[in-house]
């Protein structure tokens, strides 16, 4: 696919050196853009980043017709070669949410072309260092200004890119989440299972209430009962009882996490038995108090795998039994982060080399 190229004549690169990354704090120079208008979609244009032009009126802002993605690409340890991580399936999830908003939705291919050129583009952003990572943003959003409550006829792509330390450190602390027993994330027939603006503002302000009571993140439960574990913050969450791993069934509800899925095979693959159902908090704190609740961890691509200390619900303390010896969290997250940096083999052919 041909895509259009202006880019900067002296790089921000240099203004950051020895600069801390944090998360989002910085972006590198060139973003790409794309329209849809007249039942299709244009020419790609990688520009330096600025602003853009956005009508008062537009639909994505005013009805939140807006959908996003969020992936990496990672420099190789050994090779120094830019990796993407299943970016198929990054491209899958976008589809899905696009079709649940009635947004134009991009093939496989164009998706992920667009992505390798941009990071290309802006190859020297991908940090070295381990763990490390270029954070890729593809976002589409209603353009079309107009204040009728309808699918609009005008649609723009947008992909960013921001080179990010850990979100969570292998050295991090366990995190403490709360059950949020009041406030709800998703509900059956809703968008959930969407990866759409909407989902997160309403999460805001149970996240800074638990914050304010020092927990790290929230535990979502289920929008019918609040006695069902669903997901935490920005990840999906494991649960280790006994000689099974457990993580809540994607009922619709759920945000279908490619590194969820990946963990799943990496269990297949060693043969440790992981079940997808549901799983109430009663449930958990039963295997809490017997001793049979041994990890707790989430998964997610920003998060990789961060390990759970403890769960607090309805004043009760749900927590994991002292771990002896490698945990399972940690065995998945140095496989996974092993593929991503090209240091072990990728039998499943996840990554996608930028070319």
């Amino acid at each position: 696919m041909q895509i259009d190229r202006t880019l900067k004549k002296v790089s921000g690169l240099g203004a950051i050196q020895g600069q801390e990354l944090g998360f989002g704090n910085v972006f590198s120079d060139h973003m790409l853009v794309r329209e849809w208008v007249n039942g299709e979609w244009g020419q790609p244009m990688i520009t330096p980043r600025a602003p853009i032009p956005v009508e008062p009126s537009a639909l994505g802002i005013h009805y939140g017709q807006s959908v996003f993605e969020g992936l990496k690409a990672y420099r190789g340890s050994q090779d120094q070669t830019l990796r993407l991580f299943r970016p198929d399936r990054n491209a899958a999830r976008l589809e899905a949410s696009s079709t649940r908003l009635c947004i134009p939705t991009l093939s496989t291919e164009e998706f992920i072309e667009c992505i390798c050129q941009l990071v290309a583009a802006d190859a020297e952003w991908v940090p070295r260092e381990r763990e490390h990572a270029l954070y890729v943003r593809p976002m589409v959003f209603a353009s079309e200004g107009h204040l009728a409550v309808r699918p609009a006829s005008r649609y723009q792509l947008v992909i960013t890119t921001a080179p990010v330390a850990p979100y969570f450190s292998s050295r991090s602390r366990a995190l403490r989440l709360k059950a949020e027993s009041r406030f709800t994330r998703a509900a059956p027939g809703g968008t959930g299972s969407a990866k759409t603006s909407g989902n997160y503002a309403p999460t805001l302000r149970p996240m800074a209430a638990a914050a304010e009571e020092g927990f790290d993140q929230i535990l979502w439960l289920d929008a019918q009962e609040h006695a069902f574990a669903e997901e935490a913050g920005q990840m999906n969450i494991f649960f280790r009882i006994g000689d099974e791993v457990v993580t809540p069934e994607l009922s619709g509800t759920i945000l279908p996490g490619v590194t969820r899925e990946s963990v799943l095979t990496l269990l297949e693959d060693w043969g440790i038995k992981a079940s997808t159902r549901r799983i109430s908090m009663t449930e958990l704190l039963e295997a809490s108090d017997d001793g049979s609740l041994l990890e707790i961890f989430g998964a997610g691509t920003a998060a990789v795998i961060a390990s759970v200390a403890s769960i607090s619900h309805l004043g009760h303390e749900i927590t994991a039994a002292p771990v002896s010896g490698d945990s399972l969290g940690g065995r998945l997250r140095e496989a996974l982060l092993g593929i991503q940096y090209g240091e072990i083999a990728d039998p499943h052919n996840w990554v996608r080399l930028v070319s």
